[in-house]
């Protein structure tokens, strides 16, 4: 992909949320007006509230005005929501829930793309052996996101005749559904080493087995020279943590791609530092798909405010939108190699120090700017 839309302007919806949300964000929009400068084009952008602070300000996580904005725009960079103020809400009313679940159904995001990258010069803040994380960690992982168990039905918790409570959940999937995130996953591995590791538990569910048997027929399709293969969950998760670089791209279900993203993060060693995007079946103004782009970690209470968090993962996640959403790959990579040149040369926010001094939010957007020149 190349940057083919010289002097262009993009537009998307800015939802800095709850805690460090909008100093991460505004480092993050500083970077975005800078590389625009350099590689040609023009963002517009407008803020809106959710998560916590829209609970607060307007009585609910997604308010109808910033759902509104967002289909007005063409995509969201999105900070991160909720925090303890808002954990006696019942759980449908908390942030988390409330605000991204509508999200991805407004938007119809299906399919996730988290990057699990350990630069090698933070390799110990990995908590695998250093042998294995010597040279780095550098997995993709391809998440079905709108099917599955999570959004099945029928799906209810009842009071039997004897007195006890039965609760259920039903996974579901379509064809259709399997099919199109298993073209994400194809794109990605493309751009990739070629190598695609589809994860399902087919000995035991039925799901699985049509998961297993769609994206074999998938990819022998429209992929053949793709190194595909297949991995019971079980064994993915045992493996990810043994050697994670035995993997290139991750194709998942729903479930086990909540609970496989969440292992690499940790194996990686600092959510500050891991941004995803979420991709949409619907395309944007540019003919590309509409995309919500957020880091992997949370809101972080304890230090919002306090010039301490970390920006990389809101900047990575720019970056991501600037590729997927924008078609603005010269540009997004310039950035990924910003913030690694930035790494590379000592500066560190407090979670990836290790111990050595440090750096403030603010401070950590300047060096990288300094490196994107």
């Amino acid at each position: 992909m190349t940057d083919t839309k010289k002097n262009t302007l993009i537009r998307f919806a800015t939802l800095p949320g709850d805690g460090i949300g909008p100093e991460v964000m505004e480092v993050a929009l500083g970077l975005l007006r800078k590389a625009g400068d350099l590689h040609g084009f023009r963002i517009e952008t407008s803020h809106h509230d959710v998560g916590g602070i829209a609970i607060d300000r307007h009585g609910e996580a997604l308010p109808p005005a910033t759902l509104d904005a967002c289909r007005q725009q063409d995509a969201i960079l999105f900070g991160s929501v909720g925090g303890p103020k808002w954990e006696s809400l019942p759980p449908k009313e908390q942030p988390e829930r409330a605000a991204l679940l509508p999200l991805r159904k407004a938007f119809r995001l299906y399919a996730n793309l988290r990057p699990g990258n350990l630069y090698p010069e933070l390799s110990d803040l990995s908590p695998l052996r250093p042998e294995t994380v010597a040279r780095g960690i550098d997995v993709l992982c391809v998440r079905e996101l709108t099917g599955g168990v999570y959004f099945g039905q029928p799906k209810s918790t009842k009071k039997l005749d004897d007195g006890q409570e039965e609760a259920i959940d039903t996974m579901v999937y379509l064809t259709s559904e399997i099919e199109r995130v298993t073209e994400v996953a194809i794109t990605a591995a493309k751009l990739r080493s070629g190598r695609l590791c589809s994860v399902d538990k087919a000995n035991v569910l039925e799901t699985s087995v049509l998961w297993r048997r769609v994206v074999s027929e998938k990819v022998a399709a429209e992929a053949p020279d793709l190194e595909l293969s297949h991995m019971y969950v079980d064994n993915a998760a045992m493996q990810l943590v043994r050697d994670p670089n035995q993997f290139d791209v991750l194709l998942t279900e729903n479930m086990f791609g909540d609970i496989l993203s969440d292992e690499l993060a940790v194996i990686c060693g600092s959510l500050g530092m891991l941004a995803s995007a979420s991709l949409g079946a619907d395309k944007n103004s540019h003919g590309l798909p509409y995309g919500l782009y957020e880091p992997a970690g949370g809101t972080a209470p304890d230090i919002a405010g306090k010039n301490l968090a970390n920006p990389c993962a809101q900047i990575l996640s720019a970056a991501l939108m600037l590729r997927y959403s924008f078609g603005l790959e010269e540009a997004a990579s310039s950035l990924e190699n910003a913030v690694k040149a930035a790494i590379r040369t000592g500066h560190r926010t407090g979670d990836v120090s290790q111990g050595e001094p440090s750096v403030g939010t603010t401070e950590m957007g300047e060096a990288i700017a300094s490196c994107l020149e």
